[in-house]
């Protein structure tokens, strides 16, 4: 259950990728250890949950209450007999085989324990973020110097909208791990905090040239997502171009990438040209996107453009 890059993580903004923890680029092994989730970029520009509420982007409002957010040490301390309770259903065999071998180093009840917090906190990402945070920082507590577990309480971070913090843990598992990390994810964390400009410097970084194509094209959506944030549309629309988003077929990759372009269009005043790029993502993968309705919704509010 590890895939590589940066792409397949439930992801709270536009790259609003359905991201999960455990196994991916950035952590662990040095190309991390993300398990579960898949990414896909939404309307806002990040890592994006698999819904059909879009995939492109519009601009981040920053979250006042996640600027320069760190969790301290005392409050660890305070928290560390307020863990939230773990149901008695889970095991801690269900953590895939790949990331429990990242908790050797512990004793085997902490492992245990900070595998089953684990657990719930990928199972919770979706349905409860804020839940599912409560169980990652416990994990974190008890295993700080595992990159895969500060990966995993990044990613939860991220989906609670938590952008500081969430930066702060994703750093911390590039440190202890290697790898490029998951630089969509981090991308949109800048964005979540105000600074777009940071964004578009991650997606120009060295570690951004070794991508692979999906996680590759995940940072061009945040990136486009960026130039949103400071109204440069026509940067956004040249941003998401190249060979892939002319070969795009079919699959939700090629989807999200068509649906981020339409977008951009649409921003730059290009509206017949991204009628007919919602039309492609909708024929790429229609249950990625809300594609189609977007598509429908213009075709009637002007129907000479069809």
């Amino acid at each position: 259950m590890s895939d590589r890059g940066d792409s397949n993580y439930p992801s709270r903004g536009n790259a609003r990728d359905n991201r999960s923890p455990g196994s991916r680029d950035g952590a662990g092994s040095g190309e991390g250890k993300r398990f579960s989730g898949s990414g896909r970029p939404n309307r806002e520009g990040t890592p994006a949950r698999r819904t059909r509420d879009g995939a492109g982007f519009t601009a981040r409002k920053p979250n006042p209450r996640s600027q320069d957010r760190r969790p301290s040490r005392g409050d660890d301390g305070q928290q560390r007999n307020q863990d939230p309770r773990l149901p008695d259903n889970v095991e801690p065999t269900e953590l895939p085989d790949e990331a429990r071998r990242d908790l050797l180093a512990l004793d085997k009840t902490s492992a245990d324990l900070v595998a089953r917090h684990l657990v719930v906190a990928t199972q919770l990402l979706e349905e409860d973020p804020a839940r599912a945070l409560e169980h990652a920082r416990a994990a974190r507590r008890r295993a700080s110097r595992i990159a895969m577990v500060r990966e995993t309480a990044g990613i939860a971070a991220y989906y609670a909208g938590e952008w500081a913090e969430a930066l702060n843990e994703l750093r911390t598992a590039r440190r202890i791990g290697g790898g490029s990390g998951l630089l969509a994810v981090m991308a949109d964390c800048e964005r979540g905090l105000g600074r777009p400009e940071r964004a578009i410097e991650i997606a120009r970084s060295p570690e951004a040239r070794s991508l692979p194509t999906e996680a590759a094209i995940e940072l061009r959506i945040v990136a486009a997502g960026a130039r949103m944030d400071l109204e440069q549309y026509d940067a956004a629309v040249v941003t998401l171009q190249g060979s892939d988003l002319d070969n795009a077929r079919e699959g939700a990759t090629a989807a999200r990438l068509c649906y981020a372009y339409a977008e951009a269009l649409l921003a730059a005043g290009r509206r017949d040209e991204a009628l007919a790029w919602f039309f492609r993502s909708s024929e790429a993968d229609s249950e990625a996107t809300d594609a189609e309705d977007r598509a429908v919704e213009m075709s009637e509010a002007d129907p000479d453009t069809v």
